[in-house]
């Protein structure tokens, strides 16, 4: 079997029979860098025994917070990590902050090898004036509103402008974009949230520009993320001809993806009407799409212009720009002259980047990753990143899995040859549990209030788990001890379906629960058998 860059995979079914201690192996982040890494472990070794830890109570990461509730295909690669986590020599547990309620060096302490694949949990900031006025939102703040993540569920953007402004011409803007524009009855058939579905019923956005520093041929989004706007209803393109008029011949030689996004550009923005269409069918196909998006090429933003009381976004000053260079590497250069454009909304889609986690771990601000050599943290051996915070926030979720199996890879060639010390056993969360009660944490065995919870854990339900008990009834009658039962969604259960299960046992609205249980470690039932 072929392995990952041109590494066979290793073999360990001499685990199986050994009476050496199983390696154990702690994964920090439990997004697709976590899950691939633990799979691929898993997979290629018999013997060892992977602990997941999150800082949410619910795993997956951007998966499900960041992929836009209208993509749900995308989302199906959690079924995949639901085998993993499944699995008898895999566990999870949620609300658990390393770095905060746990060290990295006392995770090292308790297991033989630690992988941190955290991701990038922050945004890149624009550096201008008027950033921190009302009505200026990062894209990933916009994004967790709509998914439901905890951090951003309180956002309440100013949906009341007409005009949206988005800075970035990537994947992520083209989503923002798209949700702004969708048509409810399109949005409703989503998991989408319940408020920010009640919110986009209000907003009286309806147009959306999008700006780059670059030109057409520098954008970052897919032509599928493309075609989907084309083909939004409800809502036209309005792309400046003048800004594709030549490029036929700049696209001849660039590699497929380019050319075919290129041409999809260039059909949309020079296809003009046949010419048997009639004015009125015009006007009536005009009124048919009320709503209406279009990209800004070579502009930089300099400023966010305030309201006249100092208080709210009005518009952006933009630089323009010219390119100096050719293709990706094509670089904008401010030509000196600026320009205007009123929105009441600006979001920034600029990038995500990773942040240091704990002062024992090397990490490089510049690139804003942690500097490693396929993996193997520089420096501290034993440990080990995997996913964005190895390489940084690019990539397809097929790119962060290749790179994850990459450092899994690492992990079993240092078990293989020893550099691994895993001659004594490691008590994994035994001394973690330790730690988090040492400290407060009010952690507990969680076990499923249903005999039958085989048939709970299907796809599109939840379970309800209780707290150190075998019985949901204090939960149900919540009056003696409040909240001292938590329940948990369960991995497919999606997030709008969840609020609703919550409401129909009628424990109060979700962010009530949760207020209660997010400084809580939880377990996941993957124990449960």
């Amino acid at each position: 079997m072929a392995g990952v860059g041109g590494r066979a995979p290793l073999g360990f079914k001499r685990w199986l029979s050994s009476s050496a201690p199983a390696p154990r192996v702690c994964v920090v982040g439990s997004g697709p860098a976590g899950f691939y890494t633990a799979q691929h472990i898993l997979k290629h070794h018999g013997g060892a025994r992977v602990d997941i830890y999150e800082k949410l109570p619910v795993p997956f990461g951007l998966v499900r917070f960041g992929v836009a509730p209208d993509h749900p295909e995308v989302k199906n690669v959690i079924n995949a990590f639901t085998q993993t986590a499944r699995s008898e020599r895999c566990a999870y547990y949620g609300n658990v902050t390393v770095g905060r309620d746990v060290t990295v060096a006392e995770l090292r302490q308790a297991y033989h090898a630690v992988v941190l694949s955290y991701g990038a949990e922050d945004n890149r900031v624009l550096g201008i004036p008027g950033e921190n006025l009302s009505g200026v939102y990062s894209a990933r703040a916009f994004v967790g509103w709509y998914n439901g993540l905890p951090e951003n569920r309180d956002l309440k953007p100013d949906l009341s402008c007409e005009t949206a402004l988005i800075l970035g011409h990537g994947n992520v803007a083209l989503d923002v974009a798209r949700i702004l524009l969708s048509p409810l009855h399109l949005l409703r058939k989503t998991d989408i949230t319940d408020s920010s579905l009640a919110a986009l019923a209000c907003s009286k956005v309806k147009r959306v520009w999008l700006v780059g520093r670059r030109g057409p041929l520098q954008v970052a989004f897919t032509i599928k993320e493309l075609r989907e706007m084309i083909n939004l209803p409800g809502a036209r393109p309005v792309l400046n001809p003048a800004d594709f008029t030549g490029l036929e011949n700049a696209i001849k030689d660039a590699p497929r993806p380019r050319k075919r996004l290129t041409e999809l550009l260039i059909k949309t923005a020079l296809e003009k009407p046949g010419e048997k269409m009639m004015e009125a069918q015009a006007a009536a196909a005009q009124a048919a799409a009320p709503r209406e998006w279009g990209l800004k090429f070579q502009r930089s933003p300099q400023e966010v212009l305030p309201t006249a009381d100092g208080r709210r976004a009005r518009g952006i000053r933009m630089a323009l720009t010219r390119l100096e260079g050719l293709g990706d590497s094509a670089k904008a250069v401010p030509t000196g002259d600026v320009e205007e454009l009123e929105c009441g909304l600006v979001l920034s889609s600029i990038g995500y980047r990773s942040l240091p986690l704990d002062p024992a771990v090397p990490f490089d601000t510049q690139r804003g990753v942690i500097p490693n050599s396929s993996g193997r943290v520089e420096g501290v051996p034993g440990l080990y990143c995997s996913g964005w915070v190895k390489r940084g926030p690019t990539g397809v979720i097929i790119t962060t899995m290749n790179d994850s199996f990459d450092t899994a890879q690492s992990v079993l060639e240092d078990l293989q040859l020893g550099v691994l010390d895993v001659s004594t056993s490691r008590e994994g969360f035994g001394a973690v549990e330790s730690i988090l009660h040492s400290r407060g944490q009010c952690w507990g065995a969680m076990s499923c209030c249903s005999s039958q919870h085989e048939s709970m854990m299907q796809p599109n339900s939840s379970w309800i788990v209780s707290w150190g008990s075998e019985s949901c009834e204090p939960l149900l009658g919540a009056e003696s001890e409040p909240w001292k039962y938590v329940v948990l969604l369960s991995f497919h259960c999606s997030k709008a379906q969840g609020e609703r299960d919550l409401n129909s046992l009628k424990v109060g609205v979700i962010a009530e629960v949760n207020d209660h249980f997010w400084g809580r470690a939880i377990k996941s039932s993957t124990d449960l058998g």
